[in-house]
């Protein structure tokens, strides 16, 4: 019997909802989200020729993730016509030590799953949300975790250690890097659009809101920026990346700050947000006149040259660099100063396919070939769903 495979990717204010029907050459059925939730939700799907088929709006925010959820389950249910689900994925920010694989959800994992949210404050709670809602609303649908973690379980062990004692090591404070199915949706398919790279030494540059880089040998993670949260590394829309610790304790001894007021200030005030006072959108950024603006943009793109240059150094050299994310996929001159930035290591762009943005994009007979690979997290969830579940694909 065909049947579908649902994936949902719940974030601090948003759902996104894929609907896929394995087996088919195009698989894909229908996608969008849920968006601006507890704000001025707005809920927007599209068939697979990208038509809307559902737009709805909603006056005020008492549209919460669990209610919203259940606009999305009604809504999906209404287009499937009758198409039998065979069960949900979700991407789930933090897998822990315990789980470096995808998990069919049960009790014992949701419960573990929820001890792991002090560690992604602003990513498990809302991944969790619609595992629960729909474990009430249909308790008959298996729905599987599958995880951002995942993918970095294939790092030596020196990479995901901090040098802190070893008790606490041992404990699970440790590095574990996130946006794994965006890294491995990437490298799949650069092993595609270019095998003579997928086993040699690269690095992914994923930017967004949420930004990392990964350094792959063999198209396996060895390296990245994030680390025992979502908060490391690379400066985002409104998180401030690596920081000296001594800043949070000067914080805590002379202003007084608790670890909430600390929790809010480097996940929700700080990056492109905080140093430009303007927007944490980089699109907002650019047509901004202000020069903190201006500033804020210089120093989102040196520090991603700082890391590159250290993960090339973790790799022991640079074969290809590839930008993904929606600022890696959108933002030509960004791509543009990052790669001014790396000349040294080889990087250099063909200025008219930058422009374009899709494909490679850097000079003929340069050392390191430059690509823009657009991310399919969902799809990535949709594949081990169906794995997991036994559902051909």
């Amino acid at each position: 019997m065909t049947q579908c495979v649902a994936v949902l990717n719940a974030g601090s204010s948003s759902i996104k909802l894929a609907l896929y029907q394995p087996g088919e050459t195009e698989p894909l059925l229908y996608d969008g989200q849920l968006e601006k939730i507890g704000v001025a939700p707005r809920l927007h799907i599209a068939d697979a020729a990208g038509n809307s088929v559902e737009d709805r709006s909603w006056p005020d925010d008492r549209l919460d993730h669990a209610a919203g959820t259940q606009v999305i389950l009604e809504t999906a249910i209404r287009l499937l016509d009758g198409l039998p689900v065979a069960g949900v994925g979700h991407r789930v920010v933090h897998g822990g030590t315990q789980f470096a694989a995808p998990a069919l959800v049960d009790d014992a994992v949701l419960a573990a799953l929820a001890e792991l949210s002090p560690l992604a404050p602003l990513h498990q709670p809302h991944n969790l949300a619609p595992i629960r809602t729909i474990r009430q609303a249909a308790p008959h649908i298996p729905q599987v975790a599958c995880f951002d973690t995942a993918f970095h379980q294939t790092q030596p062990p020196l990479a995901q250690t901090f040098a802190l004692p070893r008790e606490m090591t041992d404990s699970g404070i440790r590095r574990y890097g996130f946006h794994g199915l965006s890294y491995e949706f990437v490298s799949g398919r650069l092993r595609t659009l270019a095998p003579d790279l997928a086993d040699k030494r690269v690095i992914i540059s994923h930017l967004g809101n949420g930004a990392s880089l990964c350094a792959l040998h063999g198209g396996k993670s060895q390296a990245t920026t994030m680390g025992f949260t979502a908060v490391e590394g690379l400066m985002m829309g409104t998180r401030c990346g690596s920081l000296d610790v001594g800043v949070l304790i000067y914080l805590m001894d002379e202003r007084g700050m608790d670890a909430r007021a600390l929790e809010d200030l480097v996940y929700r005030r700080s990056g492109l947000l905080g140093v430009s006072g303007v927007s944490s959108d980089m699109r907002a950024l650019r047509a901004s006149q202000d020069p903190n603006a201006a500033e804020a943009i210089d120093l989102f793109v040196y520090r991603i040259v700082r890391e590159i240059g250290s993960l090339a150094a973790a790799l022991g050299g640079l074969d290809a660099l590839v930008f993904t994310g929606g600022i890696g996929e959108h933002d030509a001159e960004t791509r543009r100063a990052i790669a001014t930035g790396c000349a040294w290591l080889g990087v250099r762009l063909d200025e008219e396919a930058n422009r374009r943005g899709e494909g490679e994009i850097s000079a003929p007979d340069v050392g390191v070939a430059t690509w823009v690979i657009p991310t399919d997290e969902e799809l990535v969830v949709a594949r081990h769903t169906s794995t997991l579940l036994g559902v051909p694909w």
